[in-house]
């Protein structure tokens, strides 16, 4: 050890001030042991009005029971209500996510099939024409070649065609965006409203009822691909609660919570086009789509195995000719059906169709709900619930109005549709 003593090292130069101050020691004590293998310094221990206790440095936290005694004697919210809704907020929030891997994965298979099997298709054709014009063992073996994989592509496309990729990926990304329209619903009540437990219960049942329609797994409950009956999508629960409107105070008509007679012929009117004109030219398109891919669907398989049998007669004396045609021929058509099916994703734009029927019917049931409604207080306030159908509508107030005004006169013959967005 090694010990270093300094004293009176400052002397002060003024006289008669400086005597009753004390001499400061500053000592310092360096322990240096033989295997140096860390440096531990003394415990610094200090007091006085500058002093520092180094296990007082961290502020005492509040305890979870005294933060939501807080939390329920300031905003008056059950904590545990709250609990669910943070529940729910976080399993919407996964949902999302899900949804949103699970179409990039089925994009990728439309993709990689789509290409695979009019990769397998053309190379068959183009052994059967090989083997049409060789002779001996090599022609035997690219004819069997060509059968193999039309019969391979056959089974293929029967698959494909079956569970329609590209649909399910436009399912997985209309899930994902009305999850995040609910995540966003659900902040808002977080931040500016006062949720009940009414509040979790109807955010429950839009959580089942977009589960419900739009489904992750493939076996059991997969989607309808080529219905009978095109029917508007649905992801909202059948029954919906009518409550006291949070807003009814606001409004500039505080006993009819912002409605009047002309607003609600308005959007009567605007009911009655989105009814004729908007959801009924969607469901029409959408009946055509899958009459389209219901076609196709069903060709291309036929094709491959019609191609597969040539294949197998090609090089044969009395059925050569039409056996070689078939083969060639055959795969030709079936890589342009199946193009034109995967390619130009025609279950998509079904499914396209089909959710933009299904949004007007919501937008219809939302209007008719609240104009059944007799308690104007238990409705949504009506200027606030305008200005969301023109948001909703891609138009301004004037707009919805004039077309309201020209539906009045023109009845089911107005030209006009509702939306301005799709």
């Amino acid at each position: 050890m090694a010990t270093l003593k300094s004293s009176s090292l400052l002397k002060p130069s003024i006289s008669s001030s400086s005597s009753s101050q004390q001499k400061r020691l500053i000592k310092a004590v360096i322990n240096i042991p033989k295997r140096v293998t860390g440096i531990s310094l003394p415990e610094l221990q200090t007091s006085g009005l500058g002093g520092l206790e180094l296990h007082n440095r961290f502020e005492k936290r509040p305890s979870p029971s005294s933060i939501n005694t807080r939390f329920v004697e300031n905003n008056g919210v059950d904590p545990l209500v709250m609990g669910k809704i943070y529940a729910i907020f976080e399993a919407v929030a996964d949902r999302v996510e899900m949804h949103n891997n699970i179409g990039d994965q089925r994009t990728h298979w439309n993709s990689l099939l789509l290409n695979s099997i009019n990769a397998i298709t053309l190379s068959a054709a183009m052994m059967a024409g090989i083997a049409a014009i060789s002779s001996g063992a090599p022609a035997m073996g690219l004819k069997l070649s060509s059968a193999a994989m039309y019969v391979a592509a056959t089974g293929m496309l029967s698959i494909v065609n079956k569970i329609q990729p590209s649909q399910l990926a436009e399912e997985q990304r209309n899930a994902s965006r009305l999850f995040k329209q609910l995540q966003n619903q659900i902040q808002t009540m977080i931040c500016v409203g006062n949720p009940t437990a009414v509040d979790v219960k109807e955010l429950m049942e839009k959580v089942l009822a977009l589960d419900k329609a739009y489904p992750l797994p493939l076996l059991g409950v997969m989607l309808e691909k080529f219905p009978g009956t095109v029917e508007p999508a649905v992801w909202w629960p059948t029954e919906q609660r009518r409550r006291q409107s949070k807003g009814a105070d606001r409004g500039g008509n505080k006993d009819f919570n912002g409605w009047n007679g002309k607003l609600e012929e308005e959007m009567r009117e605007i009911v009655n086009v989105m009814r004729v004109k908007d959801r009924e030219d969607y469901l029409r398109l959408a009946n055509k789509a899958v009459a389209l891919n219901k076609i196709l669907a069903n060709t291309a398989p036929v094709l491959t195995g019609l191609a597969a049998l040539g294949s197998a007669f090609v090089g044969s004396p009395t059925h050569g000719g039409w056996a070689v045609m078939l083969a060639v021929l055959g795969g030709a058509l079936a890589t342009v059906m199946n193009a034109l099916e995967h390619g130009g994703q025609v279950g998509m734009v079904f499914e396209m169709y089909r959710s933009n029927a299904g949004f007007f019917k919501l937008m219809e049931e939302s209007i008719e709900s609240n104009l059944r409604e007799e308690d104007f207080q238990r409705r949504d306030n009506g200027e606030l619930f305008e200005t969301k159908v023109c948001l909703q509508l891609g138009r301004s107030l004037s707009q919805l109005r004039d077309l309201a005004a020209a539906a009045a006169c023109k009845g089911p013959e107005i030209d006009e549709f509702a939306s301005k967005l799709f």
